[in-house]
């Protein structure tokens, strides 16, 4: 036994396959579907059906090799507070999310949801236009403040009455690809709640349903003509201490049997306009993208 402790041991890691895409990244659907069904919600909205639905289009590749590659080269370039690799049976995540769904801690709750994008550009006097425009628009303010109307409902459920307050309203926050606007909302959980009560009667998150939640979460099942999966999920902690963090699994990639999905939103309201919101969907994923077609030039040999 000794003599085995005394070898010299071999603490390499083991290299792992290169990743690589085998097929681009395509739309699942087409711009004509994506028109049709952005004007079904519009009748929607204009019948009283619902405020606002999240609508989301799926981008699907295919791949060979290791995802950690791909999910380290993700992480450089669109860094993420709510970044997450999680290897299931069945599927592997890749989440870059921006977005917190519910934080607990010493009983305070906050949710601070997303609404309101623009895209960023390399010109710097562009970008603070961009900047400016998002954080003066009376539309992305509405969409904002729906969710923000949402979430102070589902705290309300376990939180101590008159706790839930609005802490932060249209703050803007600016990252690699898109400017958001976030709001925050807090409250304290009330001592018969536990925060997987909290959990499970606030999830899924307003931001990625739209309002209200259940007309605009059966609207969705009617319109995308594919299942989510994990996308706009959740992915977090809960701990032994009553403490818990959650976000909302947006800019989340997940693999099913060599496909690897991507999927790509936004919140449609009676304002919207269908050519931006189609382009916003993309512009939020669009680095994601982006970084993974350069993952599998750098992997092909040079001739």
């Amino acid at each position: 036994m000794q003599s085995l402790l005394n070898q010299p041991q071999d603490n390499t890691a083991p290299e792992l396959p290169l990743f690589k895409l085998t097929q681009d990244f395509r739309l699942d659907s087409s711009a004509t579907h994506y028109q049709r069904q952005y004007q079904r919600i519009i009748d929607y909205i204009y019948a009283g059906d619902c405020y606002q639905v999240n609508f989301a289009q799926r981008l699907s590749s295919v791949f060979t090799g290791h995802l950690w590659n791909a999910y380290k080269a993700l992480r450089s370039a669109s860094p993420a507070p709510y970044s997450a690799f999680m290897v299931l049976p069945d599927t592997t995540l890749l989440s870059h999310s921006p977005e917190s769904f519910l934080s607990v801690e010493d009983q305070q709750v906050i949710t601070c949801p997303i609404k309101g994008t623009r895209r960023r550009s390399s010109d710097p006097a562009e970008d603070q236009r961009l900047q400016t425009e998002l954080r003066e628009s009376a539309k992305d303010q509405a969409e904002n403040l729906m969710i923000v109307d949402l979430m102070r409902n589902d705290l309300g459920r376990h939180c101590r009455t008159g706790s839930v307050a609005v802490n932060k309203l249209f703050e803007l926050k600016s990252f690699s690809n898109v400017h958001h606007l976030v709001s925050s909302i807090q409250g304290q959980l009330k001592p018969n709640s536990h925060p997987l009560d909290l959990l499970k009667d606030s999830f899924p998150g307003g931001s990625i349903t739209g309002a209200p939640k259940r007309r605009a979460m059966e609207i969705i099942d009617e319109l995308e003509p594919y299942q989510r999966g994990p996308y706009c999920g959740s992915l977090g902690y809960i701990s032994f201490d009553g403490r818990m963090n959650t976000s909302i699994a947006i800019r989340t990639l997940y693999s099913e049997e060599g496909n690897l999905y991507c999927w790509g939103g936004g919140g449609i309201v009676a304002d919207s306009n269908c050519s931006d919101e189609y382009c916003e969907s993309q512009d939020k994923i669009n680095n994601l993208i982006q970084t993974l077609n350069n993952l599998q030039q750098l992997s092909e040999p040079k001739k």
